[in-house]
């Protein structure tokens, strides 16, 4: 095997790991938020409904607020863990300025994750979030 393969395979290794986490943490916040609405719902008259009795508008209306509430939890979630720490590596940033150029920084790539953002408050990812109810 190569030499330059090693790295190559372990930053695949880490992009793999991070989506999984990501999607982890996003599962976390659809669980609480469905169990808490689950818990809030009222008991109806006649004790519990059977299939035959189901109120469509009731069922779409509880699947609504449910949806509304469990993307709420996961678009506010804070994404990066480590945001606001002495060791968080995000907060490290590196710039430049070259003659009277616009100074460039790595610090408008991970400003908002440093600073403790969700996904609500990404620059790209915030826009298309806003598209979600919730």
């Amino acid at each position: 095997m190569a030499r330059h393969a090693v790295p190559q395979r372990r930053s695949a290794q880490r992009g793999l790991l991070r989506a999984g986490l990501a999607l982890t943490v996003a599962g976390i916040g659809l669980g609480a938020s469905g169990a808490a609405t689950a818990t809030a719902a009222p008991m109806p008259k006649g004790g519990l409904t059977t299939l035959g009795k189901l109120d469509p508008r009731a069922a779409a209306q509880g699947t609504n607020v449910a949806l509304h509430q469990a993307l709420g939890a996961v678009k506010d979630a804070k994404l990066d863990p480590l945001a606001g720490t002495g060791v968080d590596p995000l907060s490290n940033s590196v710039g430049t300025q070259i003659a009277d150029f616009k100074p460039v920084s790595t610090r408008q790539v991970t400003g908002s994750l440093a600073d403790g953002g969700s996904l609500r408050t990404l620059p790209v990812a915030g826009k298309a979030a806003a598209l979600l109810p919730g």
